[in-house]
């Protein structure tokens, strides 16, 4: 099975997982997720920088994930859990729009 990675975070305001779509953008469902090879280091690093610097996203993290059925599935017991949601009652969330911002 070939190992991929995916770059993961959580939203600052909601606290939402979330996880580096193929288009760029952030999206909350792993299967949405861009998969990147491990030679592809460079891509994902400049991902991560880029991410980090728009003050919206906390904990960012590069997750190891595996296909297994045709689906995505991360390789950690931590990682397979955020990826199936919060553990605790769900809330409505706040979606960040794009000129939204935290003042710290």
């Amino acid at each position: 099975m070939m190992s991929k990675q995916v770059l993961t975070a959580n939203e600052l305001l909601s606290g939402a997982v979330v996880y580096l779509g193929a288009d760029g953008a952030w999206v909350e469902n792993l299967q949405g997720a861009r998969q990147f090879d491990k030679d592809d280091a460079h891509a994902l690093e400049a991902a991560r920088v880029a991410a980090s610097s728009t003050g919206r996203l906390i904990s960012l993290e590069v997750e190891d994930v595996v296909l297994e059925d045709g689906a995505l599935v991360p390789a950690r017991t931590r990682a397979r859990i955020r990826a199936g949601g919060p553990t605790a009652p769900r809330f409505e969330r706040q979606h960040l729009a794009e000129d939204e911002h935290v003042s710290i």
